[in-house]
């Protein structure tokens, strides 16, 4: 009696062992989701649900809309920011532009980090290819631990002739064991920068 008890307790064990393991490699880890966001005219793919904020800056006497929509994937941190510069005023683009960039590049080469950049293809909404670059940025923090961030910056404008600056990044939290480059295009962070169409 004994042994029947034990014997169906064992499979009644393996087969709840067996169950966990095909759900929880059935379960993906990456739940990739189209997001729309219409008031800042793009659409991405994040590896799951990203938080969003919006807020109104002020540059240069000019009130700005800025958004950011962002997700923690275990070491990696998916964010898109768009900044509006309103109609009339697209003197304001260079420098802004200049000052956004600035702020991500100055910090790595004050911390002697590596900046790698290379032209780029991105593709809008409208499936037309237009050209940009992208960035591969070696943070460190007291000289020691790293970081990489892949950055791209895009500049569109809207039918109300008003400009929309998105930057598109992953941030790896983690130093990287091989080269930068070749980690950071592996497909779930292609995927992310690949379905980025901004109208």
């Amino acid at each position: 009696m004994a042994l029947a008890l034990y014997k169906r307790a064992l499979r009644t064990c393996c087969f709840c062992l067996t169950a966990t393991f095909f759900l929880v490699a059935c379960s993906p880890k990456w739940d990739w989701r189209v997001v729309q966001s219409p008031q800042e005219r793009y659409t991405a793919l994040f590896p799951g649900k990203p938080d969003k904020i919006q807020r109104r800056v002020t540059y240069q006497d000019q009130e700005l809309l800025q958004s950011l929509e962002a997700l923690k994937m275990d070491d990696d941190i998916y964010s898109i920011s768009a900044t509006q510069i309103p109609v009339g005023q697209s003197s304001l683009l260079p420098a802004l532009m200049a000052q956004l960039q600035g702020i991500v590049l100055a910090r790595a080469k004050a911390q002697g980090g590596e900046v790698i950049v290379e032209d780029v293809l991105y593709q809008t909404a409208a499936k037309q290819r237009q050209a940009s670059k992208e960035y591969w940025i070696q943070l460190k923090s007291g000289g020691t631990a790293e970081q990489w961030m892949r950055v791209r910056w895009i500049t569109r404008v809207a039918p109300d002739d008003s400009i929309w600056i998105y930057q598109v990044s992953v941030l790896h939290t983690k130093a990287i064991p091989s080269d930068a480059k070749t980690f950071l295009t592996k497909e779930e962070y292609s995927n992310f920068f690949d379905e980025f169409y901004p109208e």
